[in-house]
């Protein structure tokens, strides 16, 4: 299972990646634009945070096939081992089976249907990121779209992965991985109610105070 941070945000990453299993960082253009700081500068020094082994995504901007193709060798000469974000458009479908000729691995993004999903593995993407809250905000059910395609690229393109993303609450990251999902990106806020629950608080002040009042102390 792979966990990822959905985040520009250095400061942050370099803080959770000394506690959270991380395997990298994803980002989009409006997580770079938000940032104020250009991609170029803000992707190694991601990398750096992340360490040697850590993987780093990054989109393209272009609309055409052609431009989407020379924005990922650029990325991927930036970077080496980046994964870039393509999204799944019938242009982005043309690009990902080129890029899989180069050899730049890829992952389908802005996936909105197991079907489109499925067509982005088959062309060659190494991981697909469906949008489950997003797909939720529709009214559709993006859980069930989420299982629907785990199903699919097991049987038809198992060389594939879903990378879960778009998410407002813990609950439906579990839910994801419950489906079967191999890996799943959280923004910090979801990354932190991961984590910081009230009670857990509660407990430890309550173990403290009672191992003080018999011993004096809060040491071992």
């Amino acid at each position: 299972m792979e966990l990822y941070l959905d985040t520009a945000n250095v400061k942050e990453v370099e803080r959770l990646a000394r506690i959270y299993p991380l395997a990298g960082v994803t980002t989009n253009p409006s997580i770079i634009a938000a940032g104020k700081e250009a991609i170029w500068d803000v992707l190694p020094r991601l990398q750096k945070a992340v360490g040697p082994e850590g993987i780093l995504f990054a989109q393209v901007m272009s609309r055409s096939a052609e431009g989407m193709v020379e924005e990922a060798k650029r990325l991927s000469n930036a970077v080496p081992g980046i994964v870039v974000k393509i999204p799944v458009t019938s242009e982005g479908l043309a690009a990902i089976k080129l890029l899989k000729k180069e050899g730049i691995p890829t992952l389908g993004t802005a996936v909105y249907s197991a079907s489109q999903g499925l067509l982005a593995a088959l062309a060659g993407a190494k991981y697909v990121a469906p949008y489950v809250n997003r797909v939720d905000a529709q009214g559709g059910d993006g859980i069930r779209m989420v299982q629907e395609l785990q199903s699919l690229l097991e049987m038809h393109a198992p060389e594939s992965k879903v990378l879960a993303a778009s998410f407002k609450t813990p609950r439906q990251a579990l839910d994801c991985l419950l489906a079967g999902c191999e890996a799943i990106t959280l923004p910090l806020d979801v990354a932190q109610q991961m984590l910081n629950t009230p009670a857990v608080e509660s407990a430890i002040e309550k173990f403290e105070q009672d191992w003080n009042n018999a011993f004096g102390n809060l040491n071992l």
